[in-house]
């Protein structure tokens, strides 16, 4: 008899903003003096920084040693705090040794765990190695913070790029959040935050640079940074920085970075032009800052003799190759916010929370909270992606109440995934998947997969739902491959009890069945509760001769699905050639299942 672990406990999980602040270079201090530094840090963080964290609904849920972690439940918030406890009194005056007790502040948003008093999680974990990019006296944030505060702080932000954080794999963006006297001009170059709070990218072309000195190279330099940015600005998809701000940077002293930042802008288009004899060369590169990387690049051949109608054919082709390119960097940029509701992404982490637990109640509850998220954001494509993917469990699992009303709702929800993030390569998997599972076209559904690969080839689940419609097609050398890439991206996915399941069909429909027994057993051990292994995992068992094994786990099969028929699995079933639905009805027949 097979005994069934218990599934795990349900997980609480919530989002929160947390605030990292240390004293720096606290140990020297306490090489000075160390009773007066505890003293003035103990007396630094009950009068000035804990009563300024009540005033911001901020809670301290962690004290060590010259460090304190905060919860606050908004990001503007935590940085008024932040701000705050730089600007006051106390910390700009205390002195241990004759240096004043300066304090480092980071500030992040993620998902946390709570755990009684306490709060865990990689979010936390950033949190509280981001500081480390500050200077004494400063404030850095995560990109998300960035996004979400807005102008809605008396700050300037400035990029400090992705910084290498200790123990930390995940690539962070991080920003300087350097707090303004609204009140008071300042001298500094013009920022624009309304374009940096902006859904629409911006760019600034910078004045293309002769690469000789030349006089010709320098006057036609000149003329067509005028008329890229005259051209771009008839475009209303995108803000272009007026040539005045962007010709300041003509002598390019210090890097696209800091050039960006305050000018307050996503991309840069930088070029140069040289001379040869009668031979112009112009060269041109579009540059993504956020990502440090170039996304547009090409170079134009033309005749100085005609040097007008080199100049408009130059500007015209520029303008329309790169044009493109930045209006899908820019939505690439924004949709990676997710959303702009809080409460809809919190919603979506809820859901997420609960959608591989294969219970009732946690199909009850992700399908309530997804449906609060696109009630919060109607266009918010991640939430229905993720409605296309929960359905296709249900229906998947055989626990849907109406399978035909939720196989083509769940086409509805992935279909408008990818029309309004055609270039989100989840979205694009998830609709591939449905295509192949739901729509039972698996062939169409492998273009949408190359594509989504096209997109992002590091993307696992898109190798391994590949991998899955690979199978349904008889190819199971093939998708073994693609369940390889899978497991080599991401070994510790939640998603692996799956894969899995699959690598055991690709086996089968290979004819390997002991092969296909090994990776099916390890995905029930994984999830016992997914219907779809036990279905597979019986059939193998009984094709490799271990009948009364097989029949154990028909039987673990028969109490989550009590209603369970093999004519009615084998009738919607996807599998393409005939020998593979004959071989899979066999075996559950073997494991007597009910006809």
């Amino acid at each position: 008899m097979t005994i069934n672990p218990d599934p795990p406990a349900v997980v609480s999980r919530r989002l929160a903003a947390v605030a990292f602040a240390d004293v720096a270079g606290f140990s020297q201090l306490m090489a000075h003096n160390d009773l007066l530094t505890s003293k003035r840090w103990e007396s630094l963080r009950k009068n000035v920084l804990l009563p300024l964290a009540m005033r911001y609904e901020g809670r301290l849920v962690e004290t060590a040693g010259d460090a304190i972690l905060l919860e606050f439940r908004s990001v503007v918030a935590a940085l008024h705090w932040a701000i705050e406890a730089q600007n006051s009194k106390q910390v700009k005056t205390d002195q241990v040794h004759g240096e004043p007790l300066k304090i480092r502040i980071g500030v992040n948003l993620d998902d946390i765990l709570p755990d009684g008093d306490n709060i865990l999680g990689d979010g936390v974990n950033i949190g509280s190695r981001i500081h480390a990019a500050a200077e004494p006296g400063q404030i850095v944030v995560t990109h998300i913070v960035r996004e979400l505060v807005g102008n809605r702080a008396p700050v300037r932000f400035r990029d400090l790029g992705t910084p290498r954080l200790r123990n930390i794999q995940r690539v962070v963006h991080l920003f300087l959040a350097e707090p303004v006297d609204e009140d008071v001009a300042s001298d500094e170059p013009l920022h624009h935050p309304f374009i940096e709070w902006t859904s629409r990218p911006t760019v600034a072309v910078l004045p293309f640079r002769s690469a000789s000195g030349h006089e010709m190279e320098e006057y036609f330099g000149s003329g067509i940074t005028e008329d890229i940015i005259t051209g771009l600005s008839r475009s209303r998809a995108f803000h272009v920085i007026a040539r005045g701000s962007a010709s300041r940077f003509a002598d390019r002293s210090m890097d696209l970075q800091k050039i960006a930042a305050q000018l307050g802008v996503n991309y840069i288009l930088d070029g140069s032009v040289r001379r040869q004899g009668q031979k112009l060369r112009i060269s041109a590169e579009l540059v993504d800052i956020a990502r440090n990387r170039s996304i547009w690049a090409e170079r134009f051949d033309g005749d100085a003799e005609d040097l007008f109608d080199f100049q408009d054919e130059i500007v015209s082709s520029l303008v329309g190759s790169f044009e493109p390119r930045l209006r899908e960097a820019g939505i690439e940029r924004v949709r990676n916010r997710s959303t702009d509701s809080l409460d809809a992404y919190d919603c979506l982490l809820k859901a997420s929370s609960q959608l591989y637990r294969f219970t009732d109640d946690s199909f009850l509850k992700s399908g309530i909270a997804l449906n609060r998220a696109l009630e919060l954001d109607p266009s918010y494509a991640h939430a229905h992606a993720y409605s296309a993917w929960r359905l296709n469990f249900l229906y998947g699992e055989e626990r849907s109440v109406d399978p035909e009303r939720d196989k083509q709702l769940a086409l509805e929800h992935a279909r408008r995934a990818i029309a309004l993030e055609p270039a989100d390569a989840f979205c694009q998997v998830v609709a591939a998947h449905l295509t192949s599972l739901t729509g039972g076209d698996p062939e169409s559904a492998m273009s949408m997969f190359d594509f989504a690969l096209s997109l992002d080839q590091n993307n696992a689940l898109g190798w391994a739902m590949s991998g899955v419609t690979l199978s349904y097609l008889g190819r199971g050398e093939e998708a073994m491959q693609r369940f390889r890439n899978a497991f080599k991206l991401s070994p510790f996915d939640a998603m692996n009890f799956s894969w899995w399941c699959g690598a055991g069909m690709a086996e089968f429909v290979s004819g390997n069945y002991d092969k296909s027994s090994e990776w099916l057993r390890k995905a029930r051990h994984a999830n016992p509760r997914y219907a779809a292994t036990l279905r597979m995992l019986a059939a193998s068992l009984a094709m490799e001769g271990k009948v009364v094994e097989a029949r154990a786990v028909a039987r673990a099969l028969l109490e989550l699905d009590k209603d369970f028929s093999v004519e009615r699995l084998i009738s919607w079933y996807p599998m393409v050639r005939k020998e593979d639905r004959d071989a899979l009805e066999k075996g559950l027949l073997l494991s007597d299942l009910p006809r």
